[in-house]
């Protein structure tokens, strides 16, 4: 009896202890915490600005004649060793690209995650009986997809260096084009290196 108590007392303190961990907000403006091997937020937001900054000064999404480009996104590539969702890093930079003005970017087609299905699942309101329930005069009609002129497409790569006996070196390459569809011409093209240095200990997966 004495056996079982003591081990319901283990339990005991181990719930508590779970239930009394401190815990903290991140400022994800002045983010001063420990770096880890891994990819964290803060380098998904550092590649897509330095991205974003390199896009915008070469003049690509300068239209001639005025107007804003209509662009897709493309496939990324995740060639890491992590299970990294590729739309957080796009995300960011279709949102700077949009803020910019120069540019709309299409949900009609895309790779993972960029293309909408509600696009085309509300064209299937047309005919049958499920149009039958809906004024036509409200439902999308034929022909009024835009579709892009600018392709973007990337691949972000992970590469493993034995730095010494006890540290490993970490490099993570963003890599990002813009493509014009029509001609098959690349606009711009960037890479942006984020490397980290630590322990042998410590994992990147």
């Amino acid at each position: 009896m004495k056996r079982v108590c003591i081990v319901l007392a283990i339990f005991a303190s181990f719930f508590l202890t779970g239930c009394t961990a401190k815990t903290t907000n991140i400022d994800i403006n002045n983010d001063e915490g420990k770096a880890v091997m891994g990819l964290d937020y803060r380098d998904f937001d550092k590649a897509a600005s330095q991205m974003v900054q390199s896009l915008m000064a070469s003049g690509a999404l300068t239209k001639k004649g005025g107007g804003r480009y209509v662009v897709a996104t493309g496939k990324i590539v995740n060639d890491t060793m992590q299970r990294i969702d590729t739309d957080q890093l796009m995300a960011k930079v279709e949102q700077e690209m949009m803020n910019s003005g120069k540019v709309v970017v299409t949900s009609a087609v895309g790779g993972k995650g960029a293309s909408d299905d509600m696009v085309y699942d509300v064209r299937e309101l047309r005919d049958g009986k499920a149009g039958e329930e809906f004024d036509q005069k409200t439902v999308a009609g034929k022909g009024q997809l835009i579709a892009p002129e600018l392709s973007l497409s990337g691949k972000i790569i992970q590469r493993n260096v034995k730095y010494s006996s006890k540290e490993q070196q970490v490099e993570y390459y963003f890599q990002l084009r813009l493509t014009d569809l029509a001609t098959g011409l690349r606009f711009w093209q960037n890479e942006t290196l984020i490397g980290k240095r630590g322990s042998n200990k410590s994992v990147s997966w």
